[in-house]
């Protein structure tokens, strides 16, 4: 795993050592970098099931004023920070310890507010179970982007967001939503 563009451009990234946590590849991360090209320079970023950081690290690399890493597994929140020093960033982030479910009702009451919203939930879970709440903290003209399993057909319309694209590499998907 590496950083493919910006600041940071071929920063290898440290990987999961136990079974569980499945990183987005790059191919599949650069195709969603690309696609999200002209939204990242400044952009308030919410990477929603972090895993390793990767997708937050190339949303800092890009150019992104800031990113919010979510993430449960504490396994995961150390590696999201050692990846974090590994690439020698040290601000413009926050690492939320705590699941999906309890996260957003605090980010909400705290007021925060994202441009960009990555969600990569495990993919045994239904790809939109958050998105409703995501869509309160969804910035005017912001976007919510789902990794799911290509076998788990994502929703036209979850709640207030509405499904504008989606993109298919291999066994994955991306799903692209915003408020309507």
């Amino acid at each position: 795993m590496r950083i493919i563009a910006g600041s940071l451009k071929g920063r290898r990234l440290k990987s999961p050592t136990w079974e569980g946590l499945r990183p987005t590849s790059d191919k599949l991360r650069e195709s969603l970098f690309n696609i999200l090209a002209p939204r990242i320079a400044g952009a308030r970023v919410l990477d929603g099931y972090a895993g390793t950081g990767a997708a937050g690290l190339e949303a800092l690399s890009r150019g992104a004023a800031s990113v919010t890493f979510v993430e449960l597994d504490p396994r995961a929140c150390t590696l999201i920070e050692e990846n974090l020093r590994a690439c020698g960033v040290a601000d413009g982030y926050v690492i939320i310890r705590a699941g999906m479910a309890r996260a957003l009702p605090q980010l909400r009451a705290a007021g925060s507010t994202f441009d960009i919203a990555l969600l990569d939930p495990p993919y045994d879970s239904p790809p939109d179970a958050q998105l409703p709440a995501i869509a309160d903290l969804l910035a005017p003209g912001g976007v919510a982007v789902v990794e799911h399993a290509k076998r788990r057909p994502s929703a036209e319309r979850i709640d207030r967001l509405l499904r504008v694209r989606e993109v298919v590499s291999g066994d994955s998907a991306l799903t692209f939503y915003t408020v309507s």
